[in-house]
């Protein structure tokens, strides 16, 4: 191969955090290779955007324009979840847990969710019936995302899912033409969801029940130029498929999201020695090795994209001391 880029969303921590975890980060390779990329180029978006830095570059809308939507990919998420549709305005629609904080309401974040198929179909028919007496179809991806057809709703500006979690979502509840119609849907949903016997056995179970739906993402087509990007659960594995490949190749490496947006910043540390050994350090080797001759590191948080470029030559910088200090000081509160 020749170009790697990997992508790697919250890899830049909060600036509060940064000096507590540096402590505790294991990342040798990971050090090396941000000394030896020097200052990234680093862009930043509105801290009240509709989508994740990340989402919009992966959805090739990045930076946003001011006020922008969340990415119009839902035709290509269904294409990914095996659907194929020839018409529609469709959105992206997800099961979700929404918890009263002290004076608003916060949107949980659905990987904290464990929702399985044969429960999530019941919940789906329940909103699939809602859906189709207004007039509006449903249908099934899998158990965490639904695809809801509203060819009316195309001006209604939403969140993506992530952008909301753990926020007062009234900033991102949908705004705009129709979002009275969505709220009357949403709130009919939640209606039938609660006290069903699935929500009852999951409180009882000590699990969060499923009392709400996430829109976001309305398209009515492919979105031609979104990333094309593949995930793999090491680069060791991923080489060995690839390793004829003249190429530039584009990874997405998600396992901090989680951690990041449920501030549990033990698991972060958890996730980040773990990507060490699995793809800093061969990365590095094969850096080294020219069997890849440019690598792009792209670090995100919610608001700004770092991008370091690397070299083999990069590597030969044997005055450069291994640091973290370049992505440490991208770190905002």
């Amino acid at each position: 191969m020749s170009h790697l880029e990997l992508i790697i969303p919250f890899g830049i921590p909060p600036a509060g955090l940064a000096k507590d975890l540096l402590k505790e980060m294991h990342t040798p390779a990971l050090a090396a290779l941000i000394a030896s990329g020097g200052r990234p180029q680093t862009q930043t978006i509105d801290a009240f955007s509709h989508a994740l830095a990340h989402e919009y570059w992966l959805a090739d809308q990045f930076p946003p324009e001011n006020n922008a939507n969340s990415p119009a990919i839902s035709w290509d998420t269904m294409q990914a979840c095996g659907l194929t549709v020839d018409a529609g305005y469709w959105f992206t629609l997800q099961p979700v847990h929404i918890h009263i904080a002290r004076d608003h309401l916060v949107l949980t974040d659905q990987r904290r969710l464990e929702l399985p198929d044969d429960q999530a179909r019941i919940l789906f028919d329940i909103a699939r019936s809602s859906c189709e007496e207004v007039g509006l179809t449903l249908l099934y991806g899998d158990a965490k995302t639904w695809f809801l057809r509203a060819d009316d709703w195309s001006a209604l500006r939403t969140a993506t899912m992530d952008a909301a979690c753990g926020h007062n979502i009234d900033i991102w509840m949908p705004k705009g033409e129709h979002e009275r119609a969505w709220r009357k849907l949403q709130n009919e949903i939640q209606m039938l969801w609660f006290g069903h016997a699935i929500n009852e056995a999951r409180e009882m179970q000590g699990e969060k029940v499923i009392n709400s739906v996430w829109i976001s993402c309305g398209a009515d087509h492919i979105h031609p130029t979104a990333k094309q990007v593949m995930t793999a659960s090491n680069f060791t594995n991923w080489q060995e498929t690839h390793s004829g490949a003249e190429a530039k190749h584009t990874l997405l490496l998600p396992d901090l999201a989680e951690a990041a947006i449920n501030n549990d910043w033990g698991l972060w540390l958890e996730k980040i020695d773990a990507m060490e050994k699995n793809w800093f350090s061969p990365v590095m080797s094969a850096l080294k090795t020219r069997k890849i001759t440019r690598l792009d590191l792209m670090f995100t948080d919610a608001r700004s994209v770092a991008n370091f470029s690397l070299t083999p030559w990069s590597l030969r910088k044997f005055w450069v001391k291994p640091s973290l200090h370049h992505l440490f000081s991208i770190a905002k509160p």
